[in-house]
């Protein structure tokens, strides 16, 4: 039975990405880096042992934000942006641009999400052997956080190499570390800038709606309301939820600003291919 041409792209580059370099030294950096989290908890509190399945995953919440959104937008960028010759051959092809564009962003998802897998099993085999299984469905909510922030990121790297297709891959890559870093570490940084010179409820809502409206704080924000609950964020949390008309709504925007950041860099990145000059 015939394949799909999105999925025969899919699956094409799945194997390349599950045998690059990249790919796998990302997967051996999250197994080191949950199995350390898991093991070392209680080192700082003059304790020994596993940290059980929510503790680890709170720990593990901040470092995901920073590794996940970094690795997505270098690997994809590093495998949409073809130089110009494997362009022109790629995209000649009796295929819609589009259709190759989402095949190869499944397939980069699937190898990704697999590398991430086999981080969370493997901190996961470790933390059930030696703390049983209790906050065990946290650990799995920061698993599905981490995997959305895999798909946006993958997303914009779409974008960015759409744009960039048969120039020089450098310059992809410095925007790239450009967007982590506003999206990261730059947008939060000055959006408090922002409201500390603003009004107290104003200020409020400018937080809130910049929670929204960040990818990577609307992640944080649901994997630690998931994970510790109300109390995650003090005050600020019962802020939120006010905003938000209680934890069902906040749970609806936070789905909604995700599903936008999955979907919408990934049609831009498409309609800009195929309306490009290969």
């Amino acid at each position: 039975m015939a394949r799909s041409p999105l999925l025969l792209c899919a699956r094409q580059e799945l194997t390349l990405a599950v045998r690059s370099r990249w790919t796998q030294i990302f997967a051996v950096v999250f197994v080191v880096l949950a199995l350390g989290v898991a093991a070392s908890g209680y080192v700082l509190s003059g304790g020994a042992g596993v940290q059980d399945f929510a503790r680890t995953a709170a720990s593990l919440v901040q470092l995901v934000l920073l590794l996940v959104p970094v690795t997505a937008l270098l690997i994809g960028i590093v495998a949409l942006a073809p130089d110009r010759g494997a362009a022109e051959i790629l995209f000649s092809q009796p295929v819609r641009r589009s259709t190759i564009l989402y095949g190869k962003l499944l397939g980069l998802f699937e190898a990704l999400a697999a590398a991430q897998a086999i981080g969370f099993g493997a901190a996961g085999l470790v933390i059930f052997g030696q703390a049983g299984e209790e906050g065990i469905a946290r650990f799995v909510l920061l698993l599905g956080g981490s995997l959305v922030l895999t798909a946006v990121f993958l997303g914009i790297a779409a974008l960015i190499a759409a744009g960039s297709v048969g120039r020089r891959r450098s310059r992809s890559l410095a925007l790239g570390l450009v967007v982590w870093f506003a999206a990261v570490i730059l947008f939060d940084v000055g959006i408090l800038g922002v409201a500390t010179l603003l009004r107290s409820g104003t200020a409020s809502r400018v937080l809130i709606v910049a929670v929204l409206v960040n990818p990577v704080d609307a992640v944080r924000t649901a994997t630690l309301l998931g994970v510790e609950g109300t109390a995650a964020f003090g005050a600020a949390s019962l802020a939120f939820l006010r905003f938000t008309h209680g934890a069902a709504g906040a749970a609806v925007l936070l789905t909604l600003s995700a599903v936008l950041w999955m979907a919408v860099p990934p049609w831009l990145a498409a309609r800009r291919l195929e309306r490009s000059d290969i």
